[in-house]
């Protein structure tokens, strides 16, 4: 077991260190290659420990208990509204904005009243290195059978009454306590015929922002990046790595359910995101 342990260590600090110089964009080859890499190893390993007591408490407690201690780790506060709307039981499809960093886990924190919720994610090495974890994600790749397969687990899970969490823009988007976030995602077609194959499922709208600290996304190390999703990236991977520019105040904001049946479904599903979208943008709290 110790040595299955140390072996697990050993490619999660390989797989953060990938990800810390690519968000540095210091992954390419250059002369500089060798010294990024031993630079980012010691940070990484930390992290990686880290990763290790967080898929463990998964295991042991669930969730919600792994997701309370990231959010210990790297955030300065959190503020969860709405969560007497989370259904206790039945098919739920809950819909999301995805900023990152810990902003899954604040979601199954938030959720916690649903200890069966599986989560959607798209299929990455990193994953696969935390099974506990591993095990609650329904992953979308070329080695998960692809979105037929994905479709079909998901929509087996609601079948049986379970909750599952869902990101319906499929990628990275803006923090909206950060800077202006853009018109809800559209309701995607896998979130569309989720609801066709599991019918009896209520759908739950769900917004969080503050994830990404204003001192690091103003760091010198941030700003040298134009692009505005390459800055949130290198000011995330920052404030994970130096506790200092963790002056986050995370919020999540759970909508009333959208009951199945409604021929307005997905229009009420955009508009019930757009408005929790704009309170958390409006929220300047730095309550605990």
């Amino acid at each position: 077991m110790a040595e299955r342990m140390d072996d697990r260590l050993s490619r999660l600090t390989q797989a953060n260190a990938r990800e810390i110089l690519a968000a540095f964009k210091l992954d390419r080859p250059s002369r500089f290659t060798l010294i990024a890499e031993r630079l980012a190893r010691m940070p990484a390993r930390r992290l990686s420990r880290k990763m290790l007591r967080f898929d463990d408490l998964v295991g042991r407690y669930g969730l919600a208990a792994g997701g309370r201690y990231i959010l210990d780790e790297f955030t300065g506060s959190i503020r969860i509204e709405g969560q007497p709307h989370v259904p206790p039981s039945g098919p739920m499809l809950a819909v999301a904005n995805h900023p990152g960093v810990v902003d899954a886990m604040a979601i199954w924190v938030a959720l916690e009243r649903r200890p069966d919720l599986k989560i959607i994610a798209a299929d990455r090495d990193i994953l696969r290195l935390i099974p506990n974890v591993r095990s609650r994600l329904l992953l979308v790749g070329e080695r998960t059978g692809g979105r037929t397969a994905l479709l079909r687990e998901a929509a087996d899970h609601l079948r049986r009454g379970g909750a599952l969490l869902n990101f319906p823009a499929g990628t990275i988007e803006p923090d909206p306590a950060l800077r202006p976030a853009a018109a809800p995602a559209k309701w995607t077609r896998s979130a569309d015929l989720l609801l066709r194959l599991a019918p009896g499922t209520v759908v739950l709208p769900v917004a969080v922002g503050g994830v990404i600290a204003r001192r690091a996304y103003e760091h010198w190390i941030a700003k040298r990046f134009a692009d505005p999703k390459e800055r949130e990236w290198a000011a995330a991977t920052l404030q994970v790595l130096c506790r200092s520019l963790r002056d986050t105040h995370t919020r999540v904001l759970i909508g009333e359910p959208i009951a199945p049946g409604r021929q307005d479904r997905q229009a009420a599903t955009q508009a019930a995101m757009a408005s929790l979208l704009t309170r958390v943008a409006g929220s300047k709290t730095r309550e605990r």
